[in-house]
């Protein structure tokens, strides 16, 4: 069985291939824990071939972050964010949660690809600030609202994957909901004098 898998493939293709199983593996036990030879079960094929591919876990595991990065760029490449972005997005994570989980969630605590997340994440605010700067009067608040809305909207959707995918035609208004919960509160629109109800 294992001779099947590990069939000679076109160069791009082993390479996809590894790069699939480099997520699955970093994603389960995290950089640290995860050795080539694990990368190299996970995928079916021998070390020696991982490493024609990549010079080091290191290398591995950074491609493995430009990968996902990559898809969910694509999938929520828009001229503006609105609805149909955020489809995309969450489809996006959907069909890889564990390349999602790997970018927003281990590769954030691992302390040699950190800076790498946080540029994202800034990115990502700074995407968001010019979509909704004009909704917000304030602009101290309307950074505040930039900043928050892409953990939580990471955050939203990675307790989605985890638990399990559920009514997945309705995810997309749930998720929707709560950015704009972080817009009205940014904008001051808030129920009574702020304090709590019962």
């Amino acid at each position: 069985m294992t001779g099947q898998r590990s069939e000679r493939l076109p160069r791009a293709q082993r390479r996809e291939q590894i790069l699939a199983a480099a997520t699955t593996a970093f994603a389960r036990a995290g950089f640290a824990a995860t050795s080539l030879d694990d990368v190299a079960h996970e995928a079916g094929i021998s070390r020696m071939i991982v490493y024609r591919h990549f010079d080091s876990k290191r290398d591995l595991y950074r491609q493995a972050l430009e990968r996902i990065g990559d898809l969910i760029a694509v999938a929520a490449q828009a001229e503006k964010i609105d609805i149909s972005t955020l489809h995309a997005f969450i489809a996006a994570a959907a069909a890889e949660p564990d390349g999602f989980r790997l970018l927003f969630r281990h590769a954030a605590r691992e302390p040699e690809f950190r800076a790498e997340v946080e540029e994202l994440r800034r990115g990502m605010a700074s995407a968001t600030h010019e979509q909704i700067a004009g909704r917000i009067d304030d602009p101290v608040w309307a950074t505040w609202a930039a900043n928050c809305i892409p953990l939580v909207l990471s955050e939203t959707i990675m307790a989605w994957l985890d638990a399990g995918q559920p009514d997945p035609e309705s995810i997309s208004d749930r998720v929707r909901h709560a950015l704009n919960g972080v817009i009205e509160a940014a904008g001051g629109n808030l129920d009574g004098d702020g304090s709590s109800e019962g």
